[in-house]
């Protein structure tokens, strides 16, 4: 009874703003994607988006949410359980008024945002992302929509991993389940595939369902970057930067892994990045060949290579970079020798990255140096053996997500892009001992433009020499001394 209380008497104070930063994307930006994405929607279509689902870490402890890019991309919404629909045509609703889209969000709940933050409910939603069909979404059940009336009915496919809050009909689940019943979703009809199509009625049902046309229309859209979204990227990568080079300055051989997973995001921390982009990669010696290494337990780096491959995320858009130093501050002769090679085929990888140039060529480009190399210094016998320790790809795009959306053919303007080449030794591998255990990754962030490649992650330096100059100095991470807690 006393907390119901509480809650009662702590309902007037969720009509106050949070203070956020003012550097987010506009309404004007998410209004513009929309359009965007209309125009090259079929005729007479309607494209159906969903909020992330949360997932659940522990018992009753969630994980923190992060919103679905293409929805936080056409939106600028970062709250779960709402749906949006896009119409390739004007609609009008019962009052006769024109629309093209509309979006059920959650509803304003002061008990709800004591615990969880303030929402800013339908209200919210029109005066600050500028929709004006806006419901909240436990009225998208009965919300006359005649999904059957529209020659193509756009959606992406779903994983059934979203759990079923049965005390709430305006869920994520709920919004799922009520769009298959509208949309007369057959059971069955997962991942495109059409399932025991036996009868009329079931053809039918599957006519306008399309799972692809979505992806390829935000593919489209985001692979290449806007004015607005360049901004944050550039923040996130400077952000990214700024912690390799503190790190460079602070490492030491008897630093742990985790310590220098968390020098470097405490930096993105104290310039307001929100989360990392993905999970923070710390590998020392062997446990760098290890490709997405994230458990980063190794309690002493001692005198390895340290592959670091950690990107910060700032209001959505992710940076990937990767640097690998030497713990004690200078490269082994074995060690310079492996990652001057593998600067060699970067270096060459990104003078390629020009308008009109295809990914594979770059790919091959950077391939063929790695496969020279490494048989010149003996470790390989056969260039064709070279994919044994090169063994992924060289670039992919980055935005929204770490792999962003984007077309892998030509390379145009305003993409961005990673090119990443290494080369990874593991203990036992067939070639001499000495150059076991080397792990080597360069990875920087490319801006292809009209003319040059733009290098947006040069704060943090890639040759050798410039590497061991930097870890020479000092770093203000260095002056934080902490009380030992073990005697």
């Amino acid at each position: 009874m006393t907390i119901l209380i509480l809650f009662m008497g702590l309902g007037f104070s969720f009509s106050q703003e949070l203070n956020e930063p003012d550097d987010f994307l506009k309404k004007e930006f998410h209004q513009d994607r929309r359009q965007k994405f209309r125009e090259k929607m079929p005729e007479n279509s309607v494209a159906i988006f969903f909020a992330n689902a949360i997932r659940n870490r522990s018992n009753d402890v969630d994980y923190v949410y992060h919103q679905d890019p293409d929805f936080y991309y056409l939106t600028g919404y970062r709250e779960p359980h709402a749906v949006l629909l896009i119409f390739s045509d004007d609609q009008t609703d019962v009052d006769g008024n024109s629309y093209n889209e509309i979006i059920f969000v959650q509803p304003r709940n002061a008990r709800m945002e004591q615990w969880l933050g303030k929402r800013l409910g339908p209200a919210g939603v029109k005066a600050q992302l500028g929709f004006v069909q806006v419901f909240a979404n436990n009225e998208f059940q009965k919300h006359n929509i005649d999904f059957g009336s529209f020659d193509k009915v756009l959606y992406k496919e779903f994983h059934n991993d979203v759990r079923d809050n049965q005390h709430d009909q305006g869920d994520l689940y709920s919004l799922i389940e009520q769009f298959k019943s509208k949309a007369n979703y057959p059971d069955g009809y997962e991942r495109g595939v059409k399932i025991n199509v036996e009868t009329n009625e079931t053809k039918e049902k599957q006519r306008n369902l399309d799972n692809r046309t979505l992806v390829s229309i935000m593919t489209d859209l985001r692979g290449i970057k806007t004015k607005e979204e360049l901004t944050l990227l550039r923040k996130a990568v400077n952000i990214s930067t700024v912690a390799q080079v503190e790190v460079m300055k602070a490492m030491t051989p008897d630093m742990s892994e985790t310590e220098i997973q968390g020098m470097h995001e405490y930096v993105f921390k104290k310039y307001g990045s929100e989360y990392e982009g993905y999970p923070s990669i710390v590998g020392a010696g062997h446990n760098g060949c290890v490709l997405h290494y994230i458990n980063n337990s190794k309690p002493k780096v001692g005198n390895n290579l340290v592959l670091m491959d950690l990107g910060a995320e700032y209001h959505g858009y992710t940076a990937d970079v990767t640097r690998t130093i030497p713990a004690n501050g200078k490269f082994s002769k074995e060690q310079k020798q492996i990652y001057d090679l593998v600067y060699k085929a970067q270096d060459e990888a990104i003078k390629m990255c020009r308008v009109g140039t295809t990914f594979r060529d770059v790919t091959m480009a950077a391939r063929k140096i790695i496969a020279e190399g490494l048989k010149e210094l003996g470790i390989i016998e056969n260039q064709t053996d070279a994919f044994l320790y090169f063994p992924h790809g060289l670039s992919h795009h980055i935005g929204l997500d770490v792999h962003d959306r984007g077309h892998y053919n030509v390379m145009q303007e305003n993409m961005v892009i990673t090119v990443e080449p290494g080369i990874y030794i593991p203990e036992d591998s067939k070639c001499d001992k000495k150059w076991w255990g080397i792990a080597v990754r360069i990875e920087d962030c490319i801006l292809i433009t009209d003319g040059e490649p733009e290098l947006l992650s040069n704060i943090a330096p890639r040759k050798s020499d410039k590497i061991e100059a930097m870890m020479s100095k000092q770093s203000p991470l260095n002056q934080l001394k902490l009380p030992n807690i073990d005697e």
